[in-house]
């Protein structure tokens, strides 16, 4: 039986990272970050983009999904709304596969601290850190097992999630 993760939360919470961690530790396992479906310049928020990124995301799962290759498919996005979850779910071909839909989460100033730090890096913008913050308080409304990253690397992350 095939399975899928699906990883939201905050940016900055470290999904990238558990990810890629994640990854490694499984067998026969693929890795889509949401972010790369909609990676332009300019980066463009409108009902059209919105809609591409989606179709983007649910066809390369949706063949990840039917590729015997993989056992384990992997898709992280910052998924705040629970109708995100529920669209992407609802696009998939989901016959023999067992769906782990988990929320990272890290407290306020383990989050801003990192978001700092990718600003000082200039891997990302400063508004990024109160967008973030914003968006924090959303995910205990989402139907998703959670897990706080505070203090945790990606690798004890991943662990978590594999053991799932």
């Amino acid at each position: 039986m095939k399975k899928l993760y699906l990883i939201g939360g905050p940016m900055g919470v470290g999904k990238t990272a558990a990810c890629r961690e994640l990854k490694r530790m499984l067998p026969n396992s693929v890795f889509l970050d949401g972010d790369w479906c909609w990676d332009a310049n300019p980066f463009q928020v409108t009902e059209e983009t919105k809609t591409m990124v989606m179709d983007n995301i649910c066809h390369l799962l949706g063949n990840f999904l039917r590729c015997t290759a993989y056992t384990h498919v992997i898709f992280c996005w910052v998924m705040h709304e629970q109708s995100i979850v529920d669209e992407i779910l609802r696009r998939l071909p989901l016959a023999d596969c067992e769906v782990k839909a988990v929320s990272l989460l890290a407290d306020a100033q383990t989050l801003r601290a990192r978001l700092a730090e990718d600003v000082r890096q200039g891997a990302r913008r400063a508004d990024v850190i109160e967008r973030s913050l914003a968006r924090l308080p959303l995910y205990s409304r989402l139907n998703t097992l959670k897990i706080d990253t505070t203090g945790k690397s990606p690798l004890d992350v991943a662990a978590e999630i594999a053991a799932l």
